[in-house]
């Protein structure tokens, strides 16, 4: 296997493997694949300490991170977490604890708000890169809109490529005309923040629109994707190869919490919603009670990003340790971000073992559409 994503980055499959867990990165990096650390959740001392030990086990394979940096910080950002923390309304704390209640859950107002991982404020996103540029690390990301200047400055002086994603052909031009090196494309099926484009009709209108004003850019297709012959069909769109999430979140090496990786095994494609109520903006997820609550009738509207995550993500961090005890509540309250190509996964594997069934099923897929040209 041989395309441009696999001449940059050193690798032999191209497959790359988004994971905010190290063990993950580090076995697709070794299986011949590129591991990329979700690197936003850690503050600068806890990622220097990820990418130590990444780099302690990795066998000197590469491997990227991603980071979540504004472009420019907004008013609602540039601010102090006391601040944020008072921005978030007592209807919406309210809310929360009865949803939590309703399902059996009590928890104090002073343990329901909070934000995990080291936010977007200050000086935050040049720390990150002054960790970043210590280590061996062959890619940076970007995935929240087009990467603050002095990334890609920064990025560049020390040869690396930068990447970005985006879920809309004008961002892609924008991203490439502001020295982005790589295009990730997202379509709608993706788990996380996504369009509302599908990744078969967003790829190419893309690769299009980048080749007609000479853009000469990798573009790699994320949204769905869990198959090697998922991937292969992203190279016949015209991507250098595939972006992936989900299919690492039911791995024996995850940190997906255990009784969500059993509801995820057990879900199919329909399973999954587009919605505000984890961080405001629009994501998919694991349908739940949790989402119903929020859908129903004269339930408060989801605050603007960052606010809506203070008021969601410490209850359901507390939901994900209850439903490992067997709370019922909790169970039904579970959820985690996860594509439509859930439905594809039906079975607990090691991420080695999901880096070699990819290449096998994308080698499977060439030739049989090599068979159609003889």
């Amino acid at each position: 296997m041989r395309t441009d994503i696999c001449d940059l980055l050193g690798i032999e499959i191209p497959l790359l493997a988004f994971s905010h867990c190290r063990d993950v990165v580090v076995e697709v990096s070794k299986a011949g694949g590129f591991g990329v650390l979700g690197g936003s959740s850690f503050a600068p001392e806890d990622l220097k300490r990820e990418l130590t030990w990444i780099d302690e086990n990795v066998d000197g394979k590469p491997y990227g991170v991603d980071i979540v940096l504004p472009e420019k910080l907004g008013e609602e950002m540039a601010v102090d977490d006391e601040t944020l923390l008072a921005m978030v309304p007592a209807e919406h704390r309210r809310f929360v604890q009865g949803v939590l209640a309703e399902h059996g859950i009590e928890l104090a107002e002073e343990k329901l708000l909070g934000m995990f991982g080291a936010g977007v404020t200050g000086d935050i996103g040049e720390r990150l890169m002054d960790v970043i540029l210590r280590h061996p690390v062959k890619l940076v990301a970007n995935a929240l809109g087009v990467p603050p200047a002095y990334v890609i400055e920064r990025a560049h002086a020390a040869g690396l490529p930068v990447a970005a994603l985006v879920g809309a052909k004008e961002h892609a031009i924008r991203q490439v005309e502001a020295g982005v090196d790589v295009v990730v494309v997202q379509g709608t099926e993706a788990g996380g923040h996504c369009g509302e484009v599908t990744t078969m009709v967003l790829v190419p209108e893309v690769v299009r629109a980048l080749r007609e004003r000479d853009l000469m850019v990798p573009v790699l297709a994320a949204g769905g994707i869990v198959t090697g012959e998922q991937m292969a069909a992203s190279v016949v769109l015209g991507a250098a190869g595939a972006w992936t999430g989900s299919v690492w979140l039911t791995t024996h090496e995850a940190e997906t919490a255990p009784w969500t990786v059993e509801k995820m095994l057990a879900a199919s494609s329909r399973d999954t919603v587009r919605s505000r109520a984890r961080t405001g903006k629009p994501s998919r997820q694991l349908r739940t009670s949790w989402h119903a609550a929020w859908e129903r009738e004269g339930a408060p509207q989801p605050l603007p990003m960052p606010l809506q995550s203070w008021v969601s993500e410490t209850g359901l961090r507390h939901v994900d340790k209850l439903a490992e005890t067997g709370h019922e509540g909790a169970r039904e309250l579970a959820t985690y971000w996860v594509g439509q190509g859930v439905g594809l996964m039906d079975r607990r594997k090691s991420a080695r073992d999901v880096v070699i069934e990819m290449a096998t099923g994308y080698a499977d897929a060439t030739e049989r559409l090599a068979a159609t040209l003889e």
